[in-house]
């Protein structure tokens, strides 16, 4: 479809006026990360490291890293198991209920995140409570990986989908049994995206707000909770800017490469 110049011209107008809204706000907070002024005078009159110092030897910043990288890597296990089993299943077997069990599976991703957590929440107190388990980092972990499961499996039944049967049934004619093809066969295939699906699950958990306040519990606190505390402290508006700065790029790294590991499915036949 040819189009004029003019229509050119308005989409790529559209297409910079909607990145500028969503990257303007975050190059924004990362200037501000070096800004001397600790009011955010706009333009910075001076940039300067020391608040990058005072995040990076404030105990309370570290606690909560070390919180949130507990949190992102105990839910990504979970997602990984959970995900690549629902999605052999879903993708390899026949059964009654296969599109429901799909459908509930993929459910959580797309529901509201305080609906999520305040059904989590109920289910944690009624459940656990009478048992001495109380909110904390467990129910953080659980409350998670709820969600990343979702990532994992999209990307295992995408790549179990294109890939099909046919090397795994070719190694099971010459004598492999079920764990030799799985562990010399299916594996390697799919490592690449069940390791994009690890990454998306991490960044996904290692964000999460919403959820985590309902499932957090007194005494834990993830980086993204340590922010929405510290937002209106005055004194602490600096080192907010440096960890949101900080969690920008957290965010970032693993989903880019998940992208490109996710790209390369392309070659796969």
């Amino acid at each position: 479809m040819n189009l004029s110049r003019t229509a050119r011209t308005a989409l790529w107008a559209m297409l910079a006026a909607g990145l500028g809204v969503v990257y303007v706000p975050l190059l924004i907070v990362m200037l501000n990360s070096f800004n001397t002024d600790r009011t955010f005078a706009w333009p910075p009159s001076g940039f300067t490291v020391r608040w990058w110092e005072a995040a990076w030897n404030s105990t309370g910043v570290r606690d909560a890293l070390w919180t949130s990288v507990q949190a992102g890597a105990g839910a990504t296990v979970i997602a990984l198991v959970l995900g690549t089993m629902v999605a052999f299943a879903i993708q390899r077997y026949d059964f009654f209920g296969k599109n429901a069990v799909s459908l509930l599976v993929l459910l959580p991703i797309a529901l509201p995140g305080i609906v999520t957590g305040i059904a989590l929440n109920n289910a944690f107190r009624a459940v656990l409570s009478p048992f001495g388990v109380s909110l904390g980092l467990f129910t953080v972990i659980v409350g998670h990986a709820t969600f990343c499961v979702v990532t994992v499996y999209n990307n295992v039944l995408a790549r179990l989908r294109r890939t099909g049967t046919s090397l795994e049934e070719a190694s099971a004619d010459l004598g492999a049994d079920t764990f030799t093809t799985f562990r010399l066969v299916t594996f390697p295939m799919m490592r690449s995206a069940l390791l994009a699906g690890g990454l998306l699950a991490f960044a996904l958990s290692f964000d999460e707000i919403i959820v985590t306040t309902f499932t957090a519990g007194a005494g834990v606190r993830t980086l993204p909770l340590w922010i929405f505390e510290n937002l209106f402290r005055p004194n602490q508006a600096p080192v907010v800017n440096v960890v949101a700065a900080a969690l920008i790029v957290a965010s970032v790294v693993p989903i880019y490469l998940a992208q490109r590991l996710s790209g390369g499915d392309a070659g796969v036949r």
